[in-house]
């Protein structure tokens, strides 16, 4: 089995991805409740995304309203800056 670290997936680009997912209670249709997700996913295509909320229609009674995503690179090149000034303290 071909298991890969987290670093492994971030170097892949795998970003790290939070939904926010609403959704009606089961028993209170009107009422909204709230369920934040959060993993490494591609942007933006989502295949890990999509598969949970595939598993939340197929599995879950609660039917969803609406999704909102993000999603930020962990591993990115490094920064370099010229300094404007240098003070030397004595």
């Amino acid at each position: 089995m071909n298991v890969q670290t987290q670093m492994q997936r971030q170097l892949k680009g795998y970003r790290l991805t939070t939904a926010e997912i609403l959704y009606h209670l089961p028993d209170h249709p009107a009422v909204l409740q709230s369920y934040t997700w959060q993993n490494l996913d591609i942007a933006p295509e989502y295949p890990e995304l999509h598969h949970f909320l595939d598993f939340w229609m197929r599995e879950l009674e609660g039917k969803l309203h609406s999704v909102r995503v993000g999603s930020v690179d962990l591993v990115t090149p490094g920064r370099w800056q010229h300094a404007d000034h240098v003070f030397r303290l004595h």
